[in-house]
């Protein structure tokens, strides 16, 4: 069989990959759900201790349609967006700068290898004493936690320029600033699109964690509350809120990295 009687079957083949590769994340999403509920209906687990799933998507359902909820949502996303923001706006210029210069890099690679493993929840006690449990402070511990992951890619990303290109861009007569943004940039943008990714996720988990300790308006107040009234299938509701709020943000970045790098060649579909 020759390749010219091949190309029909590769293209069928990949027409039908793509729809059950998009089906992929919703199966493993439903087995999930079908497994808390047969654990939980089985008495596995007692229900008095976790809710079916089907009850806590009930009352999900119905937090849904309250006012309260959405007020929820938004203080956690204004707190995870504000946070977000400002972690881009400080590591990537940053990770440029210490990418860009084998000094920088040295000089700064003892505070950063200081500070970055320091878990951001270990300085909610240092922020309820010195800023207060405010808004502020979920700010920073938002951007603090995100800003790590955006410095690393970004560094690893101008770090990773083709020594070659750059080599041809200096032969070339072209400036340091041209280098940068003609060869550096367009190569380091996939490791920034990364990190921004993991960021968001970083930044709304900490966003949440402050709510949840601090007392800041979001969802993780709302599931502090709901615990001390003792409505526990509101608490696990509003936990799979939080948790599908995390999976719409990561998807909606992942199409953002797949619009804005079509033409990079990790964004093309694999050839079969």
């Amino acid at each position: 069989m020759n390749d010219r009687s091949l190309s029909p079957v590769r293209a069928s083949t990949r027409l039908l990959a793509r729809p059950l590769a998009s089906l992929a994340p919703l199966f493993s999403i439903a087995v999930a759900l079908g497994l808390w509920e047969l654990i939980t209906r089985t008495n596995v687990v007692a229900a008095t201790q976790v809710p079916p799933m089907s009850v806590t998507t009930r009352e999900l359902w119905s937090l849904l349609q309250t006012g309260g909820f959405w007020s929820a949502v938004e203080g956690t996303l204004h707190g995870w967006g504000i946070g977000l923001a400002i972690a881009a706006g400080l590591g990537i210029p940053i990770g440029i700068a210490l990418g860009s210069s084998e000094f920088a890099a040295a000089a700064f690679r003892v505070p950063i290898e200081f500070l970055r493993p320091i878990p951001s929840v270990a300085l909610i006690p240092l922020l309820l004493l010195a800023v207060g449990p405010n808004f502020k402070s979920e700010v920073f511990l938002a951007s603090f936690a995100a800003f790590w992951p955006l410095l690393v890619q970004t560094m690893y990303g101008v770090h990773d320029a083709d020594p070659v290109a750059l080599d041809t861009g200096r032969s070339f007569g072209l400036s340091p600033l041209e280098r940068l943004y003609r060869i550096t940039l367009p190569s380091a943008v996939p490791y920034i699109a990364t990190g921004l990714r993991v960021s968001s996720s970083v930044s709304l988990i900490l966003a949440f964690t402050a709510e949840l300790f601090m007392g800041t308006p979001g969802l993780g107040r709302a599931i502090n509350f709901a615990q001390n009234s003792g409505l526990s299938t509101q608490v696990y509701a509003l936990s799979l809120a939080t948790g599908f709020l995390g999976l719409a943000l990561s998807l909606v970045f992942r199409q953002i990295e797949r619009y804005a790098l079509r033409w990079h060649p990790s964004q093309r579909p694999a050839v079969l």
